[in-house]
């Protein structure tokens, strides 16, 4: 059994106008998605700004009402934990965010901010709690001084680092992660990669990795999914996506990679012209009436390409 399992996953958002501003139509952010996670595994899911990745991980964390599918978390239903805040629901799934400081409490200390989760969840001692706070703290790398300051007197790398020692303070079984690098210097970048990894090899945490960085996501994740137009164009693992990709769109993500090499950078700028070109000429091979993806058919056992 999965972790979690998302089955046809819709989010719809209505659209409202008229003289008695009634619903004259749907956003449809997703649409129709399914996939699962398997305990200690993590999935990237990777797409451009407005292809509905992040309003996946927020339809998992309740935070945001389904308009169709069903989501199953250990093979129950999250709908009967949606709206409980001390469920086992929200115990064992937490989310790092992508703006660390607008989810960081100001007028709190980094203890109490830290420690909120294991006061909602267990009963600690004020010692006990202040030596979690310390132990968690270490784990991210960062002094149990830091536990006296408040968030305004941290770097974005320090700040995220707090996020993600909140985010694992009860221990979870599945982290989202919504672009939790992609406001950091590549330097910092790094380290938060890392600590991540070796949090989750501590834990057996899984990961929901969301980003819209595909050089980011090939460093943490064994599976992809490659979203556009709020559908799946593609999903397979690492070595699926990035030595064999199908889909026209994910092959113009991955020419998009920055080479490091100064020797390679204009054969990378002519193929990525080429591909744009290719991804005009071919629009309608890919993508049916309105720009609407097709369902994922299999390529190999572990490779699926939308295709009609």
């Amino acid at each position: 059994m999965p972790l979690l399992e998302v089955r046809d996953l819709k989010v719809h958002f209505p659209i409202k106008g008229g003289i008695l501003g009634g619903t004259i139509g749907y956003v449809k952010a997703v649409d129709g998605v399914s996939f699962s996670i398997d305990h200690g595994q993590t999935i990237g899911l990777v797409g451009e700004s407005g292809s509905g990745k992040s309003t996946i991980g927020k339809a998992i964390l309740g935070l945001t009402p389904l308009s169709g599918g069903s989501i199953y978390f250990d093979g129950e239903d999250i709908k009967k934990y949606v709206g409980k805040n001390r469920s086992n629901y929200r115990r064992c799934v937490q989310m790092i965010f992508q703006d660390a400081y607008s989810s960081l409490n100001p007028r709190k200390r980094v203890r109490d901010i830290i420690a909120e989760p294991l006061r909602n969840f267990e009963n600690l001692t004020r010692l006990e709690e202040r030596k979690r706070v310390e132990e968690l703290l270490a784990i991210v790398g960062m002094s149990g001084d830091a536990a006296l300051k408040y968030p305004h007197e941290f770097s974005g790398g320090q700040r995220q680092r707090i996020g993600i020692a909140r985010a694992i303070a009860l221990k979870p079984k599945l982290i989202v992660a919504d672009e939790p690098v992609s406001a950091l210097d590549l330097s910092v970048q790094a380290q938060i990669l890392n600590y991540l990894k070796d949090i989750q090899a501590e834990l057996g945490l899984a990961y929901l990795f969301v980003s819209h960085d595909l050089g980011v996501v090939k460093h943490m994740c064994e599976n992809l999914a490659i979203m556009h137009n709020s559908r799946f164009v593609e999903f397979g693992t690492g070595r699926d996506i990035y030595k064999n990709a199908q889909h026209i769109y994910t092959r113009r993500l991955i020419a998009a990679i920055p080479d490091i090499d100064p020797d390679l950078r204009h054969e990378s700028a002519r193929r990525r012209f080429q591909l744009a070109k290719l991804y005009a000429q071919e629009y309608s091979r890919y993508y049916g009436k309105d720009g609407q993806v097709y369902d994922l058919k299999p390529v190999s056992d572990t490779h699926y390409v939308a295709m009609p």
